[in-house]
């Protein structure tokens, strides 16, 4: 338990003011430990670090520019900003009440931009039949595809705007959103702009990423090489020029992209100055992982049937295995990611939510951490750390948002109790008091999208 207090460089000689002063924190978790993240590419937490939760009790955080001045003890805190002094008038000062407070949730892997909800294929599912089965028959990916293609921009920001909110509801205050339901240029593009529309009319931080590499569309069913020639040559160098995404991802399976494919595409994007992310060894464990860490992706996602040689790669590189137990939960699937074992054997691990129309409509993080406790054996404090720093770690974010480092940009939660362990143990309720990000206070209000959805479905 760390007492001291944590303070930016400028506070204590007056070149930096803070204008919010949080008052009465019960528990701060500022998931900041200056022996783990301070040294120079620190890294993403591993085994032990990521049980480390910088826990600061009976404290103070201090807020200036949208960035995080000082944590501590009141006293330290006041102290170093004040001199003493009161806290000048014009400041504001939020008391917590003896609530925890926490960073925002950062969530490393959404499919948010969609038209059509797929409730029908949760019932066929729930019936007996299977992920691919429903794919080969029409559905799955190529159903959004379909459906996202003749949606107009304007009707798909609206439905991707509510969603977001309720992200934000949740806690939620940094998203990655990916395309690939357009699967086309146009139909691509759309949805980057979409997303960028969306996330902004919100006011949550938002990286998106290119998956035109999601499934190949059915009109190049046998002409796979061209599509992947359409994604190499038109729509990755278009991203890139126009800045449309930050970053290239490719489902790697034997059933939709292979390795040599995936190696093709996520290589061009890499020349392109994209960053790379995988959906990788998800329904079979063919080397997805390994190609991740030997290119030096940010991360390598789903993970579930992922094997040793793919465990070893991952934990001796750089990227980050991303957990997305809400898929395994909402499709029924006797198989988890091994997260336990992972972290125990030195992978860095962080937890994303995969919210998307087909295989897991749940965008509530806390929901996702009690999944990873629960089924995957990660402890309340590994599930938060999953959760934040290293999920933002996932996304090449890490220094800026995911611990309330000093310095780093005040995106925090304050809680509705005193203690971060009720967030999963309390699988369901939303634990969100208040939403803060850039330290001003956001409110939320989450509108209902799947009546929209359904209304606009059958309306068509």
């Amino acid at each position: 338990m760390t007492e001291s207090a944590r303070i930016a460089s400028g506070v204590r000689d007056g070149t930096v003011k803070a204008d919010l002063v949080v008052t009465g924190i019960g528990q701060l978790c500022t998931i900041h430990d200056p022996e783990l993240d301070d040294q120079e590419n620190a890294g993403p937490r591993r085994r032990s670090g990521m049980g480390e939760l910088g826990i600061l009790e009976n404290a103070t955080m201090a807020v200036g520019a949208g960035r995080v001045l000082a944590c501590g003890p009141e006293h330290e805190v006041l102290s170093a900003l004040y001199g003493g002094a009161e806290i000048p008038a014009g400041v504001e000062i939020v008391d917590a009440g003896g609530r925890a407070v926490i960073p925002g949730f950062v969530d490393p892997h959404t499919h948010t931009v969609f038209g059509r909800t797929r409730q029908d294929e949760y019932e066929r599912r729930i019936r007996g039949e299977t992920y691919l089965e429903i794919a080969a028959a029409g559905g799955g990916i190529h159903a959004s595809v379909a459906d996202l293609r003749e949606r107009s921009e304007k009707e798909l920001v609206e439905l991707t705007t509510g969603r977001l909110r309720e992200m934000l509801s949740w806690g939620t205050t940094t998203v990655e959103i990916k395309s690939g339901y357009g699967l086309s240029l146009d139909a691509e593009m759309k949805m980057l702009n979409v997303a960028a529309t969306a996330a902004e009319a919100v006011g949550i931080r938002s990286v998106r990423t290119c998956l035109a590499a999601h499934e190949v569309p059915a009109e190049f069913r046998d002409r796979r090489q061209e599509y992947v020639r359409l994604v190499t040559e038109e729509i990755l160098p278009r991203v890139a020029r126009e800045g449309l995404a930050e970053r290239c991802d490719v489902f790697c399976e034997p059933s939709v992209f292979g390795l040599e494919e995936s190696l093709i595409i996520l290589t061009r994007a890499r020349d392109l100055g994209l960053s790379l992310t995988v959906h990788a060894d998800e329904l079979e464990p063919m080397g997805g992982a390994v190609l991740a860490a030997r290119l030096g992706a940010d991360s390598a996602d789903h993970l579930i049937m992922i094997d040793g040689p793919g465990r070893e790669a991952l934990a001796g590189s750089s990227t980050v295995a991303v957990m997305l137990p809400g898929t395994v939960f909402t499709l029924g699937l006797d198989r988890y990611a091994p997260g336990r074992g992972m972290i125990d054997q030195g992978c860095a691990l962080a937890l994303a939510s995969d919210f998307n129309p087909g295989s897991c409509p749940i965008l509530s993080m806390p929901l996702i951490m009690a999944i990873a406790c629960t089924q995957m054996r990660l402890t309340p404090a590994e599930s938060l750390v999953g959760a934040t720093l290293n999920a933002a770690w996932a996304l090449g974010k890490a220094a800026e948002v995911g611990s309330l480092a000093p310095g780093k940009m005040a995106d925090f939660i304050i809680l509705d109790g005193p203690d971060y362990r009720l967030v999963p143990y309390r699988a369901g309720h939303n634990p969100v008091a208040s939403v803060f990000l850039e330290g001003q206070e956001i409110n939320p209000k989450p509108t209902s999208t799947i009546s929209d959805d359904y209304s606009r479905e059958v309306g068509k």
